[in-house]
């Protein structure tokens, strides 16, 4: 192991017992798997790769079960984030992905201050759902959201800002796309491999910023929920340390 990821790295002597929430890819499940922990997955849906170390049900309903560290990858966010504070004063002229069946089929015959009131239940939940996974009695705790608004921080029980906010191209990924941590237990990331991004105006650039340029679709939330492979290496080696010894 090199000096520099001696200082950051968490020491474990022996396997630790990791749960991954809100995660289908794999990416960082199997990157903590690769150091020898006892790593699970969770989600509402199926893993995509279709491990047997997924398990398909609410975090929530995990959160008891003795874990060493817990990382709450893409917990759903719109409602907590700035970009989407707008539609709590105004509604989306579409109906959220997060309504229910029934409020999805008559959204376009509710008044303005009907879908208000589900735009801000919506609000209560996502921040519960945070607060759930913040607040765990786990010791180590890492979970992914962007920079919330103040009404989702005021829903949020022991609120604290983010840690850190990181890049792809720290990490040597070529792609922008703000990712912010919010730690408990655990150190900064360190970068790895930050590389120079290209120019703004260029092919290059475009491509970089493929998470942000992708057109509205229904698999655009796979695009912008990606865990790059870079960050999950960094994540396992930094948070999760070397689980086994070798010998010299």
């Amino acid at each position: 192991m090199n000096g520099h990821f001696a200082r950051t790295h968490i020491a474990a002597s022996a396997p630790m017992k990791i749960l991954i929430g809100c995660e289908t890819s794999g990416v960082v499940r199997r990157a903590f798997a690769a150091l020898g922990h006892d790593v699970w997955s969770c989600d509402l849906l199926p893993a995509e790769d279709g491990s047997n170390r997924h398990l398909v049900c609410d975090v929530r309903d995990l959160l008891h079960n003795d874990w060493d560290l817990l990382a709450v990858m893409h917990p759903p966010c719109t409602r907590l984030c700035n970009s989407g504070v707008r539609w709590l004063s105004e509604p989306p002229k579409n109906p959220p992905n997060e309504a229910t069946a029934k409020e999805r089929s008559v959204w376009h015959s509710l008044s303005r201050e009907e879908k208000l009131v589900i735009m801000w239940r919506l609000l209560d939940e996502g921040a519960a759902l945070f607060s759930d996974c913040w607040n765990a009695n786990i010791p180590r705790i890492a979970v992914e959201n962007p920079i919330m608004h103040k009404h989702a921080k005021q829903r949020i029980r022991n609120y604290a800002k983010p840690a850190q906010t990181v890049q792809p191209w720290w990490f040597g990924e070529e792609a922008f796309k703000a990712t912010s941590f919010y730690l408990r237990g655990l150190p900064t990331l360190v970068e790895t491999k930050r590389l120079v991004p290209p120019k703004v105006g260029t092919d290059e650039h475009k491509r970089w910023s493929q998470v942000h340029r992708a057109p509205p679709g229904p698999d655009r939330w796979q695009l912008r929920s990606k865990t790059y492979q870079g960050i999950a290496d960094a994540m396992a080696l930094q948070w999760g340390g070397y689980a086994l010894e070798v010998a010299a």
